[in-house]
């Protein structure tokens, strides 16, 4: 399908021409800009709603500010899509979240209007301020420094932090809050109270009138006097204080709230801003999905759709003639529930994903069981330790590349106290489109070297029902991780027996006499499938699913390094330190002389595509392994340890 941009957008190749244009016309631009994402994202899928609700701010931030001079971070990069249509990668759009296309997230290498790569949440005010005090320092003095952060990912304590610090530096940075009440499931907490309140309130309305009425008869595009400065911040004190402004008690000039979807209210507003010095907050209150009613309505569905008809709002699906099996975390969705029925010491935690964890099913039954904390992961993970220490069964579910944030939690306030958490971490592995930012290829790694840890992973949806059960009974004493890949598994007849796993038990799925092929989770069935073609071929691999790393199942491993010279181990995580760099170990504290091969993800950051386009790249995927499998066959012992 060959879609085009407006007459204006398609004049628009850089920040540059889009000012050349009068301010009458931004109200076209924005209409193309949104039908252009809408026609887009339609056919070639994507993020969807985030970047519908800041259309206007995109283009007025460009239309104001003179980037790339002045520096624009966007916080997570959801809502990012008009940003990068707007700065000269409109024709490549189409590629966007494709293997070898653009990235769906800003991205340092892709433009030089990409201030700062993200993906994960919260880091927008930190990265802004950064670059505003090295600028400062470098007498930089009219470069501006600009941050887009939603509400929900102001709910993080990174982002916290960087308020605390901004209010006291001596910096010259405006922070954006972009309040839609979303991030991809409703916020949560007291903020978004808070925020609530200053949209509706008289007080914050008067101040809001008041502060307005007095920017309009300053003149545009000359700067503040001191005089008028003073007059402003007077103003702002004078009413703010009687309402107890949080953002003002940070020291940080607060403005707003005022419509995001207003293009002439925001350039005017941002151009003001542009001449007062100094740490700021201009508040805009946006609707998430806006300009589409189908997304403004249905925020969480719409938030990234896939593929859908822009006209009837019909989300394709996948046409299958037989029953499917279901994706994992649904899999994770509907046990806990079973499990919590029967033990009620279960509690389920998630930062901010209830969806697309799948806690949803558990906090709509359950509600007084399972609780989504906000854009916390630390929080998250802390709170879980605090409950177990109370004789709770906790599954912390968080997604593996954000459990990165949770490191020192995990450590401190679980394993060193050896509390049985149980952290489920879904999309482990590589996830596809999302990209580097989004895959979890770190969490063996890191998470082995803790001591008291239990580190599994299930190959079918059979074993992930099995090791929650595991996890969640008395006898276990430990933190326990299970973590499971994104997307479906391969039983379409999931819903069996639960039956215990004794922590460090493997399994051995078929004998064999040439080769042992040693693998760890989903990738198993990767296994499977390379086992058939080299058995076609006349080879004879074993296969062994460990489903353990730590404990490993030595007296497995003494029955491979007893019966093979040659072997792989396969894994959905980086190499280094992974599963391989386990056996490798054990093979040496025994002695053993083997040839090992280790596939997984290589000491590279891996770039976004299709999971298996990416599979493939890295060399697990079944014809990876079989290939590695008869290339290792025909080579001699070259490797001992």
């Amino acid at each position: 399908m060959n879609i085009t941009a407006g007459s204006l957008l398609s004049q628009i190749n850089s920040p540059a021409d889009l000012r050349k244009l009068s301010k009458d016309q931004l109200h076209q631009v924005c209409e193309e800009l949104r039908q252009y994402i809408i026609d887009v994202v339609s056919v070639h899928g994507g993020h969807f709603a985030a970047s519908l609700g800041v259309v206007e701010l995109s283009v007025a931030l460009h239309y104001v500010f003179n980037t790339p001079y002045d520096q624009l971070v966007w916080d997570v990069g959801h809502q990012a899509y008009g940003h990068k249509i707007l700065t000269g990668r409109r024709d490549a759009f189409p590629t966007n979240r494709k293997y070898k296309g653009l990235s769906g997230f800003p991205k340092r290498d892709e433009s030089e209007y990409d201030t700062f790569g993200v993906g994960h949440s919260s880091t927008s005010i930190s990265a802004a301020l950064g670059m505003a005090m090295a600028s400062h320092y470098k007498g930089e003095l009219d470069r501006q420094h600009i941050a887009v952060i939603g509400d929900g990912a102001m709910t993080a304590g990174m982002a916290f932090e960087a308020l605390n610090h901004a209010g006291v530096a001596n910096a010259n940075v405006l922070i954006i809050l972009n309040d839609n009440c979303m991030s991809i499931d409703p916020n949560v907490g007291a903020l978004k109270e808070y925020l609530t309140d200053i949209t509706t309130s008289p007080t914050y309305n008067k101040l809001r009138d008041d502060v307005w009425h007095l920017l309009g008869k300053l003149p545009v595009g000359k700067r503040f006097t001191r005089e008028m400065a003073s007059k402003l911040e007077a103003s702002l004190k004078g009413v703010v204080s009687k309402s107890s402004n949080l953002f003002e008690s940070l020291q940080l000039r607060y403005f707003g709230p005022i419509d995001g979807h207003n293009i002439t209210k925001l350039t005017d507003t941002l151009q003001d801003l542009k001449d007062i010095p100094g740490p700021k907050l201009l508040h805009i209150v946006t609707t998430k999905g806006k300009g589409y009613a189908l997304a403004e309505k249905d925020q969480t569905t719409w938030h990234a759709p896939g593929l859908f008809d822009k006209i009837t709002g019909e989300i394709f699906k996948k046409q299958v003639d037989r029953p499917q099996p279901p994706k994992y975390q649904d899999v994770f969705g509907h046990t806990i529930i079973e499990l919590a029925e029967k033990n009620d010491k279960i509690i389920g935690i998630t930062p901010a994903m209830p969806s697309g964890s799948s806690l949803k099913f558990m906090m709509e039954k359950m509600p007084d069981r399972a609780f989504d904390v906000g854009i916390c992961e630390q929080h998250a993970v802390t709170l879980s330790a605090g409950m177990a220490t109370q004789g709770m069964r906790v599954f912390c579910t968080i997604y593996s590349s954000f459990f990165q944030r949770a490191f020192d939690q995990a450590v401190h306030d679980v394993a060193i106290q050896n509390l049985p958490v149980i952290f489920c971490l879904d999309r482990a592995g590589l996830v596809g489109e999302d990209g580097p930012t989004h895959h979890g290829a770190y969490d063996i790694a890191y998470m082995r070297s803790i001591p008291n840890v239990i580190i599994s992973a299930p190959m079918n949806e059979e074993e992930l029902r099995n090791l929650m059960y595991s996890a969640q009974l008395e006898e276990n004493t430990h933190p326990y991780v299970i973590r499971y890949p994104r997307g479906q598994g391969v039983m379409p007849e999931w819903r069996t027996p639960f039956k215990a796993i004794k922590a460090g038990t493997g399994r051995k799925v078929r004998d064999g006499k040439d080769v042992a092929i040693l693998s760890f989770g989903h990738v198993g069935n990767f296994v499977t499938e390379a086992c058939k073609e080299l058995i076609s071929d006349g080879l004879q691999p074993a296969h062994y699913d460990l489903r353990f790393v730590k404990p490993l199942d030595e007296a497995m491993l003494h029955e491979v390094f007893r019966n093979f010279s040659k072997v792989i181990t396969v894994e959905d995580g980086a190499i280094t330190g992974g599963v391989g760099s386990a056996v490798v170990e054990f093979m040496s504290k025994y002695n053993y002389h083997a040839q090992v091969k280790m596939l997984g993800i290589p000491d590279k950051i891996v770039e976004h595509g299709k999971p298996e386009e990416l599979y493939r790249e890295c060399g697990y995927d079944p014809a990876g392994i079989a290939r590695a499998t008869r290339e290792m066959l025909r080579e001699k012992i070259t490797v001992t340890v």
